[in-house]
């Protein structure tokens, strides 16, 4: 079988170069174009990441396999989307509004970025969350006149929240939920990032525009579909989203009050069995479980916990009642954001389309 074509748009970035690690040894997606600014088209990769005092600055902890060293970067302005059968694209929104639409009339396109998140006919994928969107695809196809199609994955701090949510709400119907986040600093990139001086010793009580894109995200992803358009879920959604001093991870307190009242145990059973029939398709991205839930009360942590599963695994304890809200419960979760909540995430949504027949 002839691999699949990629393209990783903004590739010398940190969030392009965790596509280039998860991608490494794929076994049917071969990146076979790297895209970035004017700054580094038309250099070999390996000096396009490299600073002007010779430091390679290559930020994951995997080392860079040998394959994309000599690879040359392309602009992405004149980049031609048909050289290749998919693109994933890890640009800032203001370049991705611009650009992601001139591949998408020729491929597919991958998005990490938040530019057409809130689009009427744009899905906002987590596999096995929300794969009944999928169906939108072909409306926007039809009424954009593309041959591709824009799906943009959510904000890293949404996806374990929404990942979490998803088995309580369809079995209890969430009205309300409360959350609490303590972000790692990898989520603000490296460029300008978290000052060292800021975040050490410290946290930091306020990201801007966090809190706006987990309140419409989630209640988008865990809406239904109709009339060719996604109902947003009819529960409201607010939260205090914080920088701590934690290099990878994003750990969440979660207080949501239910339609039907449910049981500490009946809440571990439905998140223990989540997504089982998603899990058996055998991406190759996927976890052996989409959420692990702990008895230990010390857990999850996000040192011990945020490479459960590769990564991919959401990790869930303090399972309680809580009398603040009704029928409430409330929990702890780690959710790897630079795995799940980025890359990794995102090619998982290609190995699922791919499924479908979209790719």
């Amino acid at each position: 079988m002839d691999k699949l074509r990629a393209a990783v748009v903004g590739a010398t970035g940190i969030a392009g170069q965790q596509f280039l690690e998860s991608l490494t040894d794929h076994p049917f997606i071969e990146v076979s174009a790297l895209v970035a600014s004017r700054r580094s088209a038309g250099k070999q990769y390996l000096n396009a990441i490299r600073s002007e005092n010779g430091a390679i600055q290559w930020f994951c902890q995997e080392s860079l396999a040998d394959s994309y060293k000599q690879m040359v970067v392309q602009l992405g302005d004149t980049f031609d989307p048909a050289s290749v059968d998919l693109v994933f694209s890890a640009i800032e929104s203001d370049a991705a509004k611009a650009l992601e639409p001139k591949w998408a009339t020729e491929v597919p396109v991958i998005s990490t970025a938040s530019a057409f998140r809130y689009e009427e006919d744009v899905p906002i994928f987590i596999p096995a969350v929300n794969n009944d969107h999928e169906q939108l695809i072909e409306t926007q196809k039809r009424r954009r006149g593309w041959k591709g199609f824009v799906t943009p994955i959510p904000n890293c701090t949404t996806t374990g929240l929404a990942i979490t949510l998803k088995p309580i709400h369809d079995a209890f119907g969430v009205q309300t939920v409360i959350m609490t986040s303590m972000q790692a600093v990898s989520g603000a990139g490296r460029s300008p990032g978290v000052l060292a001086f800021d975040i050490l010793d410290n946290i930091v009580p306020h990201i801007p525009g966090e809190e706006g894109k987990v309140a419409i995200e989630t209640r988008k992803i865990l809406g239904t579909l109709s009339d060719d358009k996604i109902v947003p879920a009819d529960f409201i959604v607010t939260g205090i989203c914080t920088r701590v001093p934690v290099i990878e991870s994003h750990t969440e307190a979660v207080f949501v009050g239910l339609k039907r009242g449910a049981s500490v145990e009946e809440a571990k059973q439905v998140m223990t069995e989540f997504g089982k029939d998603f899990v058996s398709l055998g991406f190759p991205s996927a976890p052996d479980q989409l959420i692990h839930v702990h008895e230990d009360p010390f857990r999850p942590q996000p040192r011990l916990d945020r490479d459960a599963g590769g990564g991919m695994t959401t990790s869930v304890g303090g399972i309680e009642k809580h009398q603040a809200l009704p029928n409430g419960l409330k929990w702890t979760l780690v959710s790897h954001n630079t795995k799940m909540g980025a890359a990794k995430g995102a090619i998982l949504v290609a190995e699922y389309l791919r499924h479908c027949g979209h790719i």
